[in-house]
């Protein structure tokens, strides 16, 4: 048992609160004390569910004694505020992925964190992954040699899962760069080495319901030479989990799952009326609280380890392939498997690198400062594909922080 739990404050009991969820339930070390939502039918759930009255807003969440840390999982676009709030009041802050929309408020959300002395963690994305976290260490023994070049891609149906207006706009954080790039830029600055040189892009928004970015593809090269191709697809027809062994992004065996239901049904919306408010009603029954949560025994363990698509690595000495079970190793001998055990909590990477930070002192790898690199990063995507150019001036990219060998898996 740990020497004493992480008391965590919620702010936001949406979509990002319920992939946590299962963490927040099975790992000894955080304990949720409070939340926070405008909507009433998550905020009685929370209290039902864990005896304790929610906060009238973010500010009094951050007010409260009872709290050691404030993850922030409210919409993009309050990222920043609600950040700077948690930190003036002295709180640690973990805040979901995208870190903000913008680099200056990523700034002011790392300046505030040095000011008061407090940690800034940022994150799920999926460079938490067991799988490339056990990649990134290989790398960064030196026995397959040098990073010579990554390839990603990911083709789902994102863009038309249930969406709320804001989702479906680029200013507010809407779109595939900032929900799904944050993942994809993340784990190849990752593995790269982190300092990101220049982008080249091209961005797809090809549905005028859908006004904004549904897929784009990049080529992104790093100092030393490497180079990253990557692929995302929102619109996409063909699931990209077909390649990962029929495994989802979760972790669960998705067992002949039917395909396209989504874009089925917002087809099928388009002729409602006031089919924006029926689709943002949707969405918020189908998060914690709604009609159509599914609860706690809802809640299943999943099989294998969480993953963001097909990714391979191509060393000197090796291709090195994570999947949900382990890393494939292609070498100059063959191929073998470096297999890891199933994972027995969800997302338990996440709580390892907070509890180290806060309780153990040890230097956290996804930091504002990691955060608002790969958030250049994405934002030079966008960049790249308006004006169709190369994007070759980068102010904010860092190398990991730590020794990746460092952390436990």
């Amino acid at each position: 048992m740990p020497s004493r739990a992480l008391r965590i404050g919620v702010v936001g009991l949406g979509r990002a609160f319920g992939l946590m969820l299962p963490t927040f339930l099975q790992d000894p070390r955080v304990q949720l004390v409070a939340a926070t939502d405008p909507g009433a039918m998550p905020c009685q759930q929370f209290e039902r569910d864990f005896g304790v009255r929610c906060s009238a807003d973010a500010k009094a969440l951050c007010d409260n004694p009872e709290v050691d840390v404030v993850f922030i999982a409210s919409p993009h676009q309050f990222h920043a505020e609600h950040a700077v709030t948690a930190l003036q009041s002295g709180k640690h802050v973990w805040v979901e992925k995208p870190m903000a929309l913008t680099l200056a408020e990523c700034s002011a959300m790392v300046d505030a964190a040095r000011r008061a002395n407090r940690l800034l963690m940022v994150g799920h994305s999926h460079s938490f992954d067991a799988p490339i976290l056990l990649t990134a260490q290989l790398i960064q023994s030196g026995q397959f040699g040098a990073v010579r070049m990554l390839h990603a891609l990911q083709y789902t149906d994102f863009l038309y899962r249930a969406r709320r207006p804001e989702e479906l706009k680029t200013a507010q954080g809407g779109g595939v760069i900032f929900s799904q790039g944050a993942h994809q830029v993340d784990v190849c600055r990752l593995l790269c080495g982190g300092l990101v040189r220049q982008v080249q892009a091209h961005c797809g928004v090809w549905d005028a319901s859908r006004p904004t970015e549904g897929a784009y593809s990049a080529l992104l090269r790093f100092e030393g030479g490497a180079f990253a191709s990557l692929t995302y697809s929102g619109y996409g027809l063909f699931d990209s989990n077909d390649w990962m062994g029929n495994v989802g992004e979760l972790g669960h065996d998705l067992n002949g799952l039917p395909k396209a239901k989504n874009r089925r049904l917002q087809i099928q919306r388009q002729g409602e009326p006031d089919a924006v408010a029926l689709e943002a009603h949707l969405k918020a029954q189908r998060n914690y609280g709604g009609e159509g949560w599914s609860g706690m025994q809802g809640i299943k363990p999943a099989a294998h380890h969480q993953h963001f698509g097909p990714l391979i690595v191509s060393c000197d000495l090796a291709d090195l392939r994570p999947t949900p079970k382990g890393i494939a190793v292609h070498g100059i001998d063959g191929t073998s498997m470096i297999e890891l055990p199933p994972p027995i909590v969800p997302r338990v990477e996440v709580i390892d690198e907070l509890y180290g930070a806060i309780v153990k002192g040890q230097a956290l790898l996804h930091s504002g400062e990691w955060a608002r690199a790969t958030l250049e990063a994405s934002l030079a995507i966008l960049q790249a594909s308006q004006t169709e150019s190369r994007v070759n001036a980068f102010q904010y990219q860092v190398s990991p922080a730590c020794e990746l060998g460092s952390l436990s898996l």
